[in-house]
């Protein structure tokens, strides 16, 4: 996990540009969002408060004003393109309210949200401690966190129709299902609970998948990418490699799904810091009387 690093100012232009075009190409996020909210069944309170992160165009968030009318739903994206494009699923009927702002560094107060909810987004953050101290931090004792990202094997032929031309980076990476539950783990994130699932997109040409990721702005970020333009002759070559691939015609498009729940911590229990300490938080009125006159 340590040579995992992205771009986030990368991943926010991709995102602000492709606030227009997401929604003709997010087929598949939308397929994720109903299992992410499948997972809601185990959240048996109303909440209050809840925070949609990366929350793109706003559609998860107005599923979510659509479950629980009556909670205050936050729409939190570091792209302000997306937040705009987010006004549009707002209705005067069940308005959210839209907040410019990054999953590491959330402007919420401490213990403060019943339900954290992000639909594949964490697989552009690689600094898993502070995103799940954050998750942590902002969660009420008991509340839940609920989010969906990618798995290593998303990609994987596009990734192979790459590593046939060179050794460069020309696709992002994303990480194992057990390294996000050990950083899970170590936020002090109770009782995590992990799946993967498999999807296989077909099209009808390598370029039709390359310009849905373009639309959806989900294309290369990691910090090792090839910074270069890449000749017409080398990319002609991949996409040759990748139309051998061809199942029944098609041209197949692994994703590899992960998604995930857990609880806030009870008060006061610790975790990790960065420099290998723990951290415990208490609120104040737990504290109070408890000094000795």
């Amino acid at each position: 996990m340590s040579d995992f690093h992205v771009d986030t100012r990368r991943v926010r232009a991709n995102f602000s540009h492709a606030a227009g075009s997401y929604e003709q190409h997010d087929a598949l996020q939308r397929e994720v969002q109903k299992l992410l909210l499948e997972r809601l069944d185990f959240y048996l309170q109303q909440p209050a408060r809840i925070i949609d992160v990366g929350a793109g165009t706003g559609r998860g968030s107005a599923l979510l004003k659509k479950r629980y009318a009556k909670a205050q739903v936050i729409a939190v994206d570091a792209a302000v393109p997306m937040l705009r494009a987010a006004k549009a699923h707002a209705g005067w009927l069940r308005p959210f309210i839209r907040v410019c702002g990054e999953a590491t560094a959330l402007p919420l107060p401490d213990h403060s949200v019943d339900v954290l909810h992000s639909n594949l987004c964490f697989q552009w953050i690689d600094d898993l401690p502070a995103l799940f101290g954050e998750c942590a931090r902002v969660l009420k004792p008991g509340g839940m966190l609920l989010f969906s990202t990618f798995g290593p094997d998303t990609l994987r032929e596009l990734r192979a129709a790459w590593a046939s031309v060179d050794q460069h980076s020309h696709v992002s990476r994303f990480l194992d299902m057990h390294d996000l539950g050990d950083a899970m783990i170590n936020a002090g994130l109770r009782d995590p609970v992990l799946d993967v699932d498999r999807y296989t997109l077909t099209y009808s040409e390598p370029k039709d998948l390359l310009r849905e990721l373009k639309g959806l702005g989900a294309t290369h970020a990691d910090r090792a990418r090839e910074r270069g333009l890449t000749g017409k002759h080398h990319f002609q070559r991949m996409l040759a490699a990748y139309d051998a691939m061809r199942v029944d015609g098609r041209i197949p498009a692994t994703w590899e799904v992960v998604t995930a729940h857990a609880w806030g911590p009870p008060p006061g229990q610790s975790r990790r810091a960065k420099d290998g300490g723990e951290i415990a938080s208490f609120s104040v009125d737990s504290l109070r009387g408890s000094r000795r006159r």
